[in-house]
């Protein structure tokens, strides 16, 4: 698998890639072997989506063709085949059009994996029509990645340079800028409504709340706008609001001493809940992420500095400080792995391919044969509202983003798969000085 052509090199060798290569075949022959829509031990059926369904195993797929193995044109076919029952499934099933969970995951994911358009045809038009038509009108739902606005974004970026996909991030910026709470301090945030959260959330945060996380949060806005100002998108917009929320969230950073650097949520009380563990979803890695990104786009070396210190404070946190129970991308310790391969990868230094191989071992060292698939399980709230052990194939927290994560350890191929998760931070080219 160690081609090296291309900026993205391969962090993973001798025992460690070993290990990773057979797990990463291991799942592949797993996923193909189980029905598009076998349900777990309790009855789940994980669907379509892009997040936990059928759409991001056929993202696995893709890139395990990539990376030139000698059985690409069979890994190929298998995504093509979770690809179809993904955009099958949307004729039938009601859905939302949310990024992780609706209809444009699965658009997002067919032009992500696509081959450019030769004749005319554009499979996607009728998607970018609906878009527009929800986003021509004052915005009630939420901003975030997995829902919300970002994640309609991050859809119409993958779509650049088509006409009807900037006036998609036109209008979202546009939307973006109604909603923002603007700060005397010159800080820019958005808020979580209530009517937003889902009912157990409700309860627990019956006036809502700021959210500090990737997933739902302000980071990921932050990453959209430093990819609408790169694209010359309503910077007179994009450009403040970028400044703004950056200004906010490196103040809303915890005490030292306080065991990370930022909580998950902010209250409307000014109380903050505790540290985050660390993760993509909510936890420094994933805030200093987007920090990074947005640097690179803007080439703002003030944020490049406080998103690197943020990283490294978190790559030398000791393992059992973490918190982390599972090995998947949201909140495992393989999502930990790449995003620390993504900062090496970025000119980040040494400090990050050692903590970046730390977790690919831990990752690893999770594995339980015949449990699982090909091993692996996620540590997951079931339906009876209590955490446990689930077989679960998805994107987010099972296989099908297990073996993501090891390919962009073994491979030289750029995964990009991770412009879902606004991380696809550019490598350094190996010209540039670190």
């Amino acid at each position: 698998m160690n081609v090296t052509t291309g900026n993205w090199r391969p962090l993973l060798e001798g025992e460690l890639a070993a290990r990773a290569e057979e797990a990463v075949h291991a799942i592949a022959d797993a996923l193909a072997a189980r029905a598009l829509d076998a349900p777990d031990v309790e009855g789940r059926s994980f669907g379509f989506s892009v997040g936990n369904g059928t759409a991001g195993q056929a993202l696995f797929y893709g890139y395990l063709a990539k990376s030139g193995n000698g059985a690409s044109a069979r890994h190929a076919e298998q995504s093509d085949r979770f690809l179809e029952h993904a955009v099958d499934a949307l004729a039938t099933s009601p859905v939302s059009p949310g990024l992780y969970g609706g209809f444009t995951g699965v658009a997002w994911l067919a032009e992500h994996l696509g081959e450019p358009d030769t004749d005319g045809d554009d499979m996607n038009e009728e998607v970018d029509e609906t878009v527009l038509a929800m986003l021509d009108a004052p915005w009630n739902g939420h901003y975030d990645l997995i829902t919300g606005l970002v994640g309609l974004g991050v859809y119409a970026l993958e779509r650049v340079p088509r006409p009807s996909a900037v006036r998609c991030l036109e209008a979202i910026v546009d939307r973006l800028h109604e909603t923002a709470e603007r700060l005397g301090d010159g800080g820019i945030t958005w808020f979580t409504f209530p009517e937003m959260l889902p009912p157990r959330h409700r309860a627990m945060y019956p006036r809502g709340y700021h959210n500090l996380g990737v997933a739902h949060g302000i980071p990921a806005v932050i990453g959209f706008l430093a990819d609408a100002w790169r694209l010359g998108i309503r910077p007179e917009r994009a450009r403040p609001l970028l400044e703004g929320a950056v200004r906010w969230i490196l103040s809303r950073q915890l005490p030292e001493g306080a065991g990370g650097r930022y909580s998950t949520l902010i209250l409307p009380d000014g109380g903050e809940t505790p540290p985050a563990r660390l993760a993509w979803c909510y936890g420094d890695p994933g805030v200093a992420a987007t920090l990074l990104y947005a640097a690179r786009a803007t080439g703002n070396e003030e944020w490049e500095r406080a998103a690197l210190d943020i990283a490294s404070h978190a790559a030398t946190t000791a393992p059992e400080e973490a918190g982390v129970r599972d090995a998947g991308l949201c909140h495992g310790a393989l999502g930990l792995a790449h995003m620390y391969n993504r900062f090496y990868q970025a000119g980040g230094g040494e400090l990050f391919a050692d903590a970046a191989r730390s977790w690919y071992r831990q990752g690893l060292d999770m594995r339980r044969p015949e449990r699982g698939i090909a091993g692996f399980e996620s540590w997951e709230l079931g339906p009876d509202m209590q955490m446990g052990w689930r077989t679960d194939p998805g994107l987010m927290t099972g296989a099908a983003g297990v073996g993501l994560a090891l390919l962009a350890g073994l491979t030289s191929v750029e995964p990009r798969w991770d412009r879902l998760l606004m991380v696809a931070i550019p490598p350094r080219d190996r010209g540039e000085s670190p």
